[in-house]
């Protein structure tokens, strides 16, 4: 089935009552609806339809009309296509009425891609009710920073109240305890009056280990991949038409039903599909499709570990069209150099050289042998612009995945945080923050979860033991500390480290619309200054023109170098990432003879 004749599926209402229930159910010879109010059930037989699909329609449904599927008189299921879990993953599906929500974001015309800066959220941990409603009177504070768009982390349906969300198994189903549908939408609504675009992070490799009843309905796991997860979602096997469409349908879904502006694709690497029209492809142009009447962007951002370019290259150069995909060598060469870490991932990174690379060639690993694959890994990025690749320095990954879930400002101290920050926000990408980085959070974000399956929670735990074995005791990611230690404490008093971190993520994130530079993604150059005093500094420049471009160095060691000849006759001090507005020692008169340590300068035309 093309994507243009996509049945949509759950209980789609009208605002006048009338809901017409779909479920695809392949493995079913019949199927019957249960309408449930307290202990009352009544169970209506579904007409089939072809390919494995059964409907009924009803009117007069109230909001909330709990529901469930039998397969075959089995035992009552809920809707794999549910839009709201009120009682939890395991229990009956409720009826929602998206029509009657009271938008006001008509006059909303989205951020363009050049434009986007991502501020990544979990909603559980970002404010201590943790809730959607509870993230909208913080949105002030994140437009002033200079954030574009806030990228909330996985919210379909999970187990339990905590969860990083990944373990979703109700894929359309705000989760309940953030607030359920409406509460949803109003966050969107809101960041929208704000000028923020909303970016969700969704899972279409595999689906949540607990509450998943999708294989008793139809072929929805592939029979020849695996994911690291579990099962991988079946693409391109028999029955894959279903599943495909399953898909489709929940990008269409986000798209219309929630106004969002865009969605991150987790681990594409592991969404198999071979496929002629890759499933990638069809998202974007689903995306694209229901986009289209709201009249604004909708931007499809992939993570990807493969270094593979034809994620943004376009259908007609062999490509598969998505906006921007996640380059985690950039964050990988500045962490690693920064913190001396060269374990795990970051084995094959570390050394000064990485840095202009990453800031030049966007892949480090470009085809290069990597230790830790034990191969060769990625290709070059060719002639595909900065604004393709998303970078940052933290995310919830990067954080969560150490053993204690330490954040960057609990490995390396403020000079250090203050040069990372300015690598990032002056690189030719677009630039990610998460969640408390721009003040130096120093809150640790550890893994943590809230199934119920006994055997499950202690998989769980033995499999974190056994991947920090030689870290020592491990949080134990089931118990409540462990989410409750992760929250934010948003705080940055005046005059503090704090504030004068958060002081530099705005300034550069204003220079980042300000300085013609800035919005030249293509042209750049990077280097290591030849025979430095005291160890290494990087020279970088962004811009074509001489009379615009930008030259930045980096004192990539703890003592002072002197600064390198290179800028232009005229050319003034825009930024120091040492100034004492940012908790440095340098006053903005200085001479600028040398370098502080870990001193990012930079030198450009006067701003208009």
């Amino acid at each position: 089935m093309g994507a243009a004749e996509i049945r949509r599926c759950g209980a789609v209402t009208r605002s006048d009552g009338a809901v017409t229930w779909r479920v695809w159910a392949p493995k079913a010879d019949r199927v019957e609806l249960v309408l449930i109010d307290g202990d009352r059930r009544q169970p209506i037989a579904m007409r089939p339809e072809d390919d494995g699909y059964f409907v009924h329609a009803g009117a007069g449904v109230p909001d909330g009309q709990r529901y469930a599927y039998r397969l075959n008189g089995g035992p009552e299921r809920p809707d794999p296509c549910s839009r709201w879990q009120p009682d939890g993953v395991h229990r009956p599906s409720a009826v929602v009425f998206p029509g009657r929500f009271p938008w006001t974001d008509r006059g909303w015309r989205g951020v363009s891609r050049d434009d986007l800066v991502f501020y990544e959220l979990h909603v559980g941990t970002f404010t201590p009710e943790g809730t959607f409603d509870a993230v909208i009177p913080r949105l002030p504070e994140l437009r002033d920073l200079g954030v574009t768009a806030i990228e909330v982390m996985p919210v379909a349906q999970f187990p339990g109240a905590r969860n990083w969300g990944y373990d979703g198994v109700h894929l359309f189903a705000p989760q309940d305890t953030y607030g359920g549908p409406d509460a949803l939408r109003r966050l969107v609504d809101a960041c929208h009056a704000h000028g923020l675009a909303v970016v969700l992070d969704v899972v279409y490799n595999h689906l949540g280990p607990e509450g998943n009843y999708a294989g008793e309905f139809g072929p929805y796991y592939s029979d020849r991949y695996r994911t690291a997860w579990g099962a991988a979602l079946n693409y391109d096997g028999p029955g894959s038409d279903g599943v495909r469409d399953f898909v489709l349908d929940n990008v269409r879904h986000w798209a219309e039903e929630y106004h969002l502006d865009g969605l991150r694709l987790d681990a594409t690497q592991s969404i198999f599909d071979i496929s002629p029209v890759h499933i990638l492809t069809e998202i974007k142009r689903e995306a694209d499709r229901a986009a289209a009447p709201l009249g604004r962007p909708f931007h499809v951002i992939a993570e990807s570990l493969l270094n593979d370019v034809r994620i943004v290259l376009p259908p007609d150069r062999g490509g598969y069209g998505l906006d921007a995909e996640w380059n985690e060598d950039f964050h990988h060469a500045v962490v690693a150099f920064l913190t001396g870490e060269r374990h795990g991932k970051y084995v094959d990174f570390g050394p000064a050289a990485d840095l202009p690379r990453v800031l030049e060639r966007t892949y480090l690993l470009d085809g290069r042998y990597s230790r830790h694959r034990g191969r060769r890994w990625g290709a070059s990025a060719g002639d595909v612009p900065g604004d393709r690749f998303v970078v940052g320095v933290q995310n919830h990954d990067h954080v969560g995945n150490r053993a204690r879930g330490e954040r960057l400002a609990a490995l390396a101290g403020p000079p250090v945080q203050r040069l990372a920050a300015s690598l990032m926000l002056l690189s030719p990408h677009l630039p990610f923050l998460f969640m408390g980085e721009e003040y130096g959070e120093t809150n640790p974000f550890l893994f943590f979860c809230s199934f119920g399956d006994r055997g499950l929670i202690e998989g769980v735990r033995q499999g974190r033991r056994r991947d920090y074995a030689l870290a020592g005791e491990v949080p134990d990611p089931q118990a409540t500390l462990s989410f409750t230690a992760s929250r934010l404490n948003w705080s940055w008093p005046d005059g503090s480290p704090r504030a004068g971190l958060r002081q530099l993520y705005r300034d550069l994130l204003a220079a980042c619309r300000q300085w013609p530079a800035l919005r030249d993604f293509v042209n750049r150059r990077a280097r290591l200054v030849p025979d430095p005093a005291e160890g290494p500094v990087l020279e970088f420049v962004r811009g074509a023109d001489p009379a615009s471009a930008l030259h930045a160095y980096f004192n990539l060691s703890a003592a002072p170098q002197p600064l390198p000849a290179g800028p232009p006759a005229g050319a003034q001090v825009l930024h120091s990432s040492e100034w004492r507005t940012y908790g440095g020692p340098r006053a903005e008169g200085d001479a600028h003879t040398e370098l502080h340590p870990h001193e990012c300068l930079v030198f450009g035309p006067a701003p208009m």
